[in-house]
């Protein structure tokens, strides 16, 4: 069973969103929350597998209500997804860096989030390849001076799996372009996460991109 935590300001979106979760026989909302302070509470009290954190509320917002979950060792298993009314907007990647799984948009067709709360709970970033694309195109085409010390201690191998997951690729296209086995690419991918200190696949992405391991493709 899946279990979620909708963090919301606007009562309207949590109950139509509870009732479209709660109506799956493998997912179930554990706790409500009209802000981000009492989802952080929420969060520690019943321990979701996936947050839905809003990206504008009063008190915390989703920025700073994902940097709290992030930073909470007792909260490292809670997948956070951004919902937003606006896409790609001037917070998304702010809520990337700070750890959350990924972003949704709220008028999302109803099979797309149901889909997209399960890659969460599974701990798969919400990062298609499209929407990759789009998140570097505007918030990463003029990266900051490249860290490449944060590279140091991965291994070449290490070093080109994260860039094919910061292009958008799954472990087994990972796998094919680099012609290893899955399991092989998901222990190249989660090493680089421990040696980077990636909280998952979505930090990592960020993480590759300020580095300079990865490059936005112009076109």
């Amino acid at each position: 069973m899946i279990r979620v935590l909708l963090v919301d300001d606007q009562p309207l979106i949590r109950s139509g969103f509870r009732a479209l979760l709660d109506a799956e026989d493998d997912i179930t909302v554990v706790a409500e929350a009209a802000d981000g302070r009492d989802g952080v509470t929420l969060a520690r009290q019943h321990l979701p597998d996936v947050a839905l954190v809003d990206i504008q509320m009063p008190i915390a917002d989703g920025i700073e209500t994902t940097r709290r979950i992030a930073a909470d060792p007792a909260l490292a298993a809670v997948h956070v997804v951004i919902l937003t009314n606006y896409g790609l907007d001037e917070y998304v990647f702010d809520a990337l860096r700070a750890g959350a799984a990924g972003f949704l948009v709220k008028d999302i067709e109803p099979e797309d989030f149901l889909h997209a709360v399960r890659v969460a709970a599974r701990g798969d970033a919400l990062l298609a390849p499209s929407i990759t694309r789009k998140l570097i195109d505007r918030y990463v085409a003029q990266p900051p001076p490249a860290d490449t010390a944060a590279l140091a201690h991965l291994t070449n191998r290490e070093r080109e799996a994260v860039a094919l997951v910061a292009q958008g690729h799954s472990n087994d296209q990972v796998a094919a372009r680099m012609a290893i086995t899955p399991i092989t690419a998901k222990t190249h991918i989660n090493r680089a996460m421990t040696k980077l200190h990636a909280r998952d696949r979505a930090q990592l992405v960020v993480i590759a991109y300020e580095c300079g391991l990865a490059t936005p493709r112009h076109r």
